[in-house]
């Protein structure tokens, strides 16, 4: 009863991290510019890996009765470097003077400077 339970919500989760990483392609596909691009990948692409990640992780435990450690560092290590790198192409890319989509109305680092 319990292992049902446990598939169930693996295969649960595996759909959902799927569904959020082809979001997240065509995100890159279609967005305009460098930085909604960017946004796109950093959030999108970094939830459907845990997401696939902890269907996997849940699904050792369920299925063959042991916590594999190397998942979750695995999901350690995409939490903190998927937002961080999606930051720092964001950032290069604003020090570079890529320039926005027409649509974009207010620049806030550039008041800063």
């Amino acid at each position: 009863m319990i292992a049902t339970i446990v598939i169930s919500i693996v295969i649960i989760l595996v759909i959902l991290g799927s569904l959020f990483s082809a979001f997240s392609a065509i995100g890159l596909l279609r967005l305009p510019d460098v930085y909604s691009r960017s946004h796109a990948a950093g959030k999108a692409s970094t939830l459907g890996s845990m997401l696939l990640l902890l269907g996997v992780f849940l699904f050792f435990i369920g299925e063959e009765g042991y916590v594999n450690f190397q998942i979750l560092i695995g999901l350690f290590f995409v939490f903190i470097t998927g937002p961080l790198s999606s930051h720092l192409v964001m950032k290069a890319a604003y020090n570079l003077g890529t320039p926005y989509t027409k649509r974009t109305k207010l620049d806030e680092i550039k008041d800063k400077d």
